[in-house]
């Protein structure tokens, strides 16, 4: 089943690099009693993800925290080494977005958002999307109908829903 508006998000264990090293985030606390932007996307590095998806929400930071939000997150089904680089190598992280790796696509599949397209080589990846949850109920969810689209998910388009 696919998580829609008004739906409880799952919880779940997602990594983020530290400086440390590769650390555990339980997403059930990162969700709880906050206002919290989330947005997934097929794969760091990718055309669309770099080029796109990712600088939209880097651009409309500033409005997101003029809303009162108080984290925006990235997740993607990719190991915590590449999603930090990716979050160095874009910006993402100077601009103050949380890269989360869903190595084994688990919370990705949890919501019902996860696609295969073996001709690119993704497989059991995350649908591009983005939503706005209160303490961890779905306020607003855009999910693209193909991951090369980057329209109704990006940054811009969610910020105005909110």
């Amino acid at each position: 089943m696919t998580i829609a508006t008004g739906d409880s998000l799952p919880g779940g264990t997602v990594l983020e690099m530290t400086a440390e090293g590769p650390a555990s985030v339980e997403l059930a606390e990162k969700f709880k009693g906050r206002k919290v932007v989330l947005f997934g996307l097929p794969g760091a590095y990718t055309g669309v993800c770099t080029t796109a998806h990712v600088p939209s929400f880097i651009r409309t930071m500033p409005k997101f925290k003029e809303k009162g939000v108080d984290e925006v997150i990235c997740v993607s089904v990719n190991d915590p080494f590449v999603m930090g680089a990716w979050g160095k190598d874009t910006g993402a992280d100077v601009a103050g977005i949380t890269m989360l790796g869903d190595a084994e696509g688990a919370f990705i599949k949890a919501l019902g958002l996860d696609f295969t397209a073996p001709p690119a080589g993704l497989i059991n990846r995350s649908k591009r999307f983005a939503l706005y949850a209160e303490d961890g109920v779905v306020k607003v969810l855009e999910v693209e109908s193909s991951p090369g689209e980057c329209t109704i998910s990006a940054g811009e388009s969610l910020v105005e829903k909110i």
